[in-house]
């Protein structure tokens, strides 16, 4: 469990600091005394825990380190230690003691440079852009030095440092110089030769292109694809989840289209997809797509560095939000800095009206939702002998507003009423940023997967047989080998950049197939009576809604994504409401049953779903699915596509316009004023010579 996980971990690290503190302790204790033994058990015993911490408990390194008590600290003080400890020693004689110190030095000098060669290797190793799906073999990339020689300074310094520690060690004991002198000698060479293996790589054979170059390489490779509609993502580490939803959308629109990334790390969170990805983190490198053929941008997500992109006059852009729901942040006063908002269908349009956030009615475009086509229609109530219940609580947001979640206040009791009817399989999907802002939901959080495990322990019933097993197992390594690269352990970005070039060009359908049969594989891999914990990616949301016969949630894009189906579903008011002013607050909930915070509702709910002559609520649901997704026809994919072509248009006329005020356009100024004229007296009769239609005014006006 999460808690026992978490108090475990931090015994663990209590007892590593102590056994730390212990062994310096003893360490200067034999040193001063002096005590031989005791010394050099010490010393040895110190940089083998050293060793095993930098391994296994990065947690305590770092909090040591903000403490100023890094690796080089704590070893430099090991070896300070080690030192005094000759010095003390009567048998060693004092003639032995300053080349061997010495030598130390020489050893620290060594790795100092080194740690200096490495630094120097991976900034030249470090491009403006990173690039997925996209062959960038013009950059000459090649693959990265040893990780313990570049980018792994702590565990460098404790492993070639092993050699002196222990030469040192057999000199203390035996008195005798030689082994010190081939300890320290061995530990000189390794950091020596590790520095002149690195200093390969910035020989012409192992540099790649330099930042200029890359950035001449983007240019061209901008104008040869010719993009016309991109995806703008920058988040954080759990946010890709946001963009990996409309990745699907992207590939099936008209024309060429591109993902444009700021953070480094996010290349590798993006899911796997066809669509050519470019990560530019410098804002003064991102007004290089001012120059390209690129002419929509649409925006997942709002963040900090959206308005870096916004500055592009060039292109046109449109918030298209990654989920709908009647919470506030789905009106966003920021949405007033895109040129359109694409909704889902009446409701989002509406609710902007209400929210009186400076969105124009006419900037606000109805696309539906395209990326729900994978969920199945309601096939009427549970056949077999179980009713599988999904609880899907959202995270609790970034304010203190107890109606953001249920899973503080509601979720125990929803979990508990659900797990006492024996005719239920309860799947738990929990938000991936539960407990991220508000440590209450991630307690909550902890409580209900133990309260779901101890439910799983008193139930019994036949199991899938082995073969089930392994096909899962086969299905997922088909899977993995299709949507994630194999990399060495030692591959920087710019070699996974090397890695992902450009994808076979059947990849999307073969990925497609692999996902349908992995999903029919992992649910025939558990028994039909088992509650299932569902944390990571897969299964996706979207087939988890196709297993269950009723859905337990927040005010969230998960409800209106939900009714796509018709299903019957439950919404948990913790927001203090009465349940008529949390209908009439929450358009989403209208067709919901509403379940209190004791969620005494439960037994109800599921006799409801179980028997469709008391189902209230079906009618009102595919009202409401009209309401929230819009309607069926024409197709949400080719709305959306349409939607992209006419923003494109737009895009193309309003540089046309900017075009001829600033005379850009080829052979524009003869013709201008020609077209001006006719324009004028075409008009001339009906209105005095003024223009009925604004932007014709602003083209005769030009």
């Amino acid at each position: 469990m999460p808690s026992a996980g978490l108090s475990t971990r931090r015994a663990v690290q209590l007892t590593a600091l102590l056994a730390l503190t212990v062994f310096y302790a003893a360490q200067l204790a034999g040193a001063l005394l002096p005590n031989v033994p005791v010394f050099i058990v010490a010393s040895v015993a110190g940089i083998s825990l050293d060793i095993y911490l930098t391994h296994k408990q990065p947690g305590l390194l770092a909090l040591l380190g903000k403490v100023r008590f890094d690796v080089t600290t704590r070893q430099l003080l090991r070896d300070m230690l080690i030192v005094i400890g000759l010095v003390r020693i009567p048998d060693v004689p004092p003639d032995i003691e300053r080349p061997l110190t010495l030598l130390l030095l020489v050893a620290y000098a060594a790795h100092f440079l080194c740690q200096g060669v490495a630094q120097f290797v991976r900034r030249s190793r470090t491009l403006p852009i990173l690039t997925r799906n996209i062959d960038a073999s013009d950059l000459r990339l090649t693959i990265a030095p040893p990780r313990l020689l570049a980018r792994q300074p702590s565990r460098r310094l404790l492993r070639f440092s092993i050699p002196s520690t222990v030469g040192l060690m057999l000199s203390a004991g035996l008195a005798d110089e030689i082994w010190g002198i081939v300890g320290l000698g061995l530990s000189v060479a390794l950091s020596l030769g590790g520095a002149l293996y690195l200093g390969t790589w910035m020989l012409p054979k192992k540099r790649h292109a330099n930042e200029q170059q890359a950035l001449e390489w983007l240019d061209r490779w901008l104008a040869k694809y010719k993009p016309t509609v991109g995806m703008y993502f920058s988040g954080g580490t759990t946010s890709a989840y946001q963009a990996n939803m409309w990745l699907s959308t992207l590939a099936e629109l008209d024309g060429n289209p591109v993902i444009v990334l700021r953070e480094r790390f996010m290349v590798q969170k993006i899911d796997a997809t066809d669509v050519p990805i470019i990560c530019i983190p410098k804002v003064a490198h991102l007004m290089h797509l001012e120059h390209s053929t690129l002419k929509v941008m649409l925006h997942p997500a709002n963040s900090g560095k959206t308005s870096q992109v916004l500055r592009i006059p060039t292109i046109k852009h449109a918030f298209i939000n990654h989920g709908e729901s009647d919470k506030l942040s789905s009106c966003n006063p920021y949405a007033k800095a895109y040129d359109e908002v694409w909704v889902a269908g009446p409701a989002a349009r509406e609710r902007y009206q209400l929210a009186d956030i400076g969105v124009d009615d006419r900037d606000v475009v109805e696309v539906g939702r395209p990326q729900l086509s994978p969920i199945e229609p309601y096939a009427g109530p549970p056949k077999g002998t179980y009713t599988t219940v999904l609880y899907a609580p959202t995270w609790e947001g970034w304010t203190n507003d107890p109606g953001n979640t249920s899973i503080i206040l509601a979720g125990e009791n929803i979990v508990r009423a659900l797990l006492e009817d024996p005719g239920v399989r309860l799947l738990y999907k929990p938000h991936p940023m539960t407990g991220s802002v508000d440590p209450r939901a991630g307690a909550a959080n902890a409580r209900i997967q133990e309260m779901i495990t101890e439910a799983n322990a008193r139930r019994s019933g036949e199991r899938p047989g082995p073969e089930a097993a392994a096909e899962l197992e086969r299905c997922t390594r088909k899977l993995d080998e299709l949507t994630t690269t194999a990399f060495r352990r030692g591959a920087d970005e710019v070699e996974k950049m090397m890695l992902q070039s450009t994808p076979e060009a059947d990849r999307a359908e073969r990925v497609a197939a692999a996902t349908a049969e992995w999903e029919a594989a992992n649910w025939a891999s558990f028994p039909e009576w088992e509650h299932q914990i569902i944390t990571g990616p897969r299964p996706a949301i979207y087939t988890c809604f196709n297993q269950s016969d009723l859905l337990i949630s927040d005010v969230s894009s998960v409800v209106s994504d939900y009714l796509t189906s018709e299903k019957p579903y439950a919404v948990a008011n913790t927001s203090g409401l009465s349940e008529d002013e949390f209908r009439a607050g929450f358009p989403t909930v209208r067709a919901a049953a509403i379940l209190s915070p004791e969620a005494k509702e439960i037994p109800a709910l599921l006799e409801s779903v179980r028997d469709p002559a008391k189902d209230t609520l079906a009618k009102a649901r595919a009202e409401l699915k009209v309401h929230l997704l819009g309607p069926a026809e024409p197709p949400s994919m080719k709305r959306f596509n349409q939607a992209a072509i006419a923003l494109c248009e737009a895009t193309v006329a309003r540089n046309e316009r900017v075009a001829r005020r600033t005379n850009d356009i080829p052979g524009q100024r003869e013709t201008e004023a020609q077209e001006a004229a006719e324009e004028a007296e075409l008009e001339a009769p009906v209105n005095g010579g003024a223009s009925a239609d604004p932007e014709d005014a602003d083209q005769v006006t030009a």
